[in-house]
């Protein structure tokens, strides 16, 4: 599918938005200003290729913790991030029940996860097998880091859509640490799609950290899923340029050295590097996007802390099924 120059510079306006929303939630948590945040910058190119891959709104989504760059171009906003990160009752994915990141949106047919990582791997075949008993065209992409693919969750949901040809796209993130573990203390073979042989889909690797790129192999892998020819298993490289999450420091296991070698293919900047190149984003479009980043972020902390925190009284709406309200 050959991308518009509009649809180009869209592309690279939700990764530059998602940045700076990630930025700035750093910059609260140094402050004091919220409890934890788990980062996604390096992840920008993958998450926001394989998004426009979809059809928004109608495909369906079961997202991992660092997708903010996915679910920024799935509609949710840095509003809605800004709640969720102080735990205010407006935020939409569960109303501050939930720790950050845990994202749901109705609008986007993103499911909420578990906080035991892989567990969406099994959600997203759940999804893949009602959307094929209902004869719909629809599919699901499930996204999950390299360290989760370990996980038995992960193999079962694999599997099951593997044996029965549900339309399921699995990505996988690997930002070359589980944590503190890089990838060959994780896995024997050089690359979570070389696990695909052995589940009996194909897999394919990709430069996470070229969104264009991403987009085609996503959007073949789409193809193929609503053709009812089954599921794909997608590795996508990049490097996690932050730590893990606001809780660790990474300096215990590699060198500030190694993160600025990698800072170099920023995905971000390499997708502002080739559209200048192809002249379809110029320094003055380039401002501007960032000016309208920085409002957009002010107005999100501003409305966040505004906004009033979950009554006690409703911390058990709706758990149970006999509360909920009607009307």
């Amino acid at each position: 599918m050959e991308l518009s120059a509009e649809i180009k510079r869209e592309m690279y306006w939700m990764m530059l938005l998602a940045r700076r929303v990630d930025e700035r939630a750093w910059v609260l948590h140094r402050q004091g200003k919220i409890a934890f945040h788990i980062s996604g910058i390096g992840h920008e190119a993958a998450q926001v290729g394989a998004a426009f891959a979809l059809r928004r709104g109608y495909d369906w989504v079961t997202p991992y913790y660092r997708d903010l760059a996915l679910m920024t171009a799935l509609g949710y906003s840095p509003t809605d991030f800004m709640l969720s990160l102080m735990g205010k009752a407006a935020e939409p994915s569960s109303g501050g029940r939930q720790m950050p990141s845990h994202w749901s949106l109705r609008t986007a047919n993103a499911v909420s996860h578990s906080a035991p990582v892989a567990t969406q791997t099994i959600h997203a075949s759940g999804i893949g097998l009602a959307i094929k008993l209902r004869k719909e065209d629809k599919v699901v992409l499930t996204t999950i880091g390299e360290g989760s693919t370990s996980q038995g969750e992960w193999y079962e949901g694999v599997n099951w859509a593997a044996v029965h040809r549900l339309p399921v796209i699995f990505i996988v993130q690997n930002n070359q640490y589980a944590i503190s573990v890089p990838p060959e203390m994780q896995m024997a073979v050089p690359s979570s799609a070389d696990k695909a042989c052995g589940l009996g889909l194909p897999g394919e690797m990709v430069d996470g950290t070229d969104v264009f790129a991403v987009f085609a192999a996503v959007s073949k892998a789409v193809e193929r899923a609503r053709k009812g020819e089954g599921p794909s298993l997608i590795e996508t490289r990049m490097y996690r340029i932050t730590p893990h999450s606001s809780d660790d420091d990474d300096r215990t296991y590699r060198t500030r050295e190694e993160v600025e070698e990698n800072k170099k293919r920023d995905p971000l900047l390499m997708a502002r590097t080739l559209l200048e190149k192809e002249g379809l984003l110029t320094i003055a479009q380039i401002d501007e996007m960032e000016a309208k980043a920085k409002q957009m972020v002010d107005e999100a902390v501003k409305a966040a802390e505004a906004a009033p925190y979950p009554a006690p009284e409703d911390a058990a709406f709706p758990v149970y099924a006999e509360e909920v309200r009607r009307g």
